[in-house]
């Protein structure tokens, strides 16, 4: 069905150009470039993680993500508890909130700003009122990848 657009007056159509003209300009490239950084940092830590990992643990190439990830997560919630993350995250933009990190600190920062109102209704609520959309999708979508691929397979190996 096809919504139906608002018509508008004139009085609001000089609003919005005036608005419109005297709306800060964005910087763009320097967003990309900050975002970029930021992200490559976050992505070197993890290296780092992995390498010490591999060194001191040993832990392989095939072994040591599920670690990684988790180091990165633990650092990511502390920095958000100690209110550090928040500043990456406007400094750098989408390069902070992009990664697994990103993930982290919106659900610290849930469990935090809720932890008033109880630690089941307050925290668990509101914490997975964010990350269950996420979790939904990503199950969701490993489901129909490992359908697309186990069709996929049975085609070109001639399983039908």
């Amino acid at each position: 069905m096809a919504q139906k657009k608002k018509k508008i007056t004139t009085t609001q159509d000089k609003y919005q150009k005036f608005a419109k003209e005297r709306e800060p300009k964005r910087p763009v490239l320097a967003n990309v470039i900050k975002a970029f950084l930021v992200g490559g940092i976050i992505s070197l830590v993890g290296q780092f993680i992995s390498l010490f990992y591999m060194t001191y643990f040993d832990f392989t190439e095939k072994t040591v993500g599920n670690p990684t990830v988790s180091t990165l997560i633990l650092i990511s919630a502390m920095l958000t508890g100690f209110g550090v993350y928040d500043h990456i995250g406007q400094w750098g933009g989408a390069g902070a909130a992009i990664p697994v990190t990103g993930f982290a600190n919106t659900i610290t920062s849930a469990a935090i700003d809720y932890r008033s109102e109880g630690y089941v209704l307050g925290v668990g609520g509101n914490m997975f009122k964010i990350a269950g959309p996420v979790i939904v999708f990503g199950v969701f979508s490993a489901f129909v990848v490992a359908i697309l691929k186990t069709l996929w397979l049975m085609f070109t190996q001639g399983g039908m």
